[in-house]
């Protein structure tokens, strides 16, 4: 027999895959954070295209949920909405990856630590917020935590301006400068999906509180 429960119940799963696709952008940060402690030569793209299908993936079953099922926990355009954002992440982490690997001999010398470790900071933070939307938290504790969302993003936008401050002082030819620039905005872009995504959670808690 059908009941009450069963149809309320299937809004459940949205959260579990919500979940699962912040997790993997999580992993391809992990990942990214992994090849740049390797030289440039040496990346396998691999792990990265394993982890962006596994979001695609992800990210379908929920467009196809969407469709099938009658209620939902969430508003369908949040859910949307957020299930887009992350997806983001790992494809622009991805994105990177590539031309990392084919700049490896305009690579000497450069480290990208310190954006690195911010865009891990982003998304555990990013995932610790997905997570808390089951219980519908209260404001002021998603707030906070999007705040230091938003202070990772303006510190990884403080980064990049020195980097290229150093960048254009034209110690580089102009080939490296090129190559730089764009390996440093796609890193800053990493930092602005999450962003972006916690700006989602955000919104979604601030329609339901």
């Amino acid at each position: 027999m059908f009941s009450l429960q069963q149809l309320f119940g299937k809004g459940d799963k949205f959260y579990d895959l919500l979940e699962a696709s912040a997790e993997e952008a999580q992993h391809s940060v992990t990942v990214l954070g992994k090849i740049l402690k390797q030289p440039a030569e040496t990346t396998s793209l691999e792990d990265f295209a394993l982890v962006r299908r596994k979001e695609k993936r992800i990210s379908e079953e929920i467009s196809e949920r969407l469709v099938d099922t009658f209620v939902t926990g969430l508003e369908r355009e949040d859910i949307e909405a957020l299930s887009n954002a992350l997806y983001r992440i790992p494809k622009t982490v991805e994105k990177f990856a590539e031309r990392y690997k084919i700049s490896a001999g305009q690579l000497k010398g450069v480290s990208f630590s310190r954006q690195a470790d911010l865009i891990e900071k982003s998304s555990a933070t990013l995932v610790e917020m997905v997570k808390l939307l089951r219980k519908m938290p209260p404001l002021d504790q998603v707030k906070e935590l999007n705040d230091k969302l938003q202070y990772f993003e303006g510190e990884a936008d403080k980064v990049v301006l020195e980097l290229l401050a150093e960048l254009y002082s034209g110690k580089h030819d102009a080939l490296r400068v090129i190559i730089l620039r764009d390996l440093y905005d796609l890193l800053e872009k990493v930092t602005d999906r999450c962003r972006d995504a916690g700006n989602v959670i955000s919104h979604i808690v601030m329609k339901n509180s």
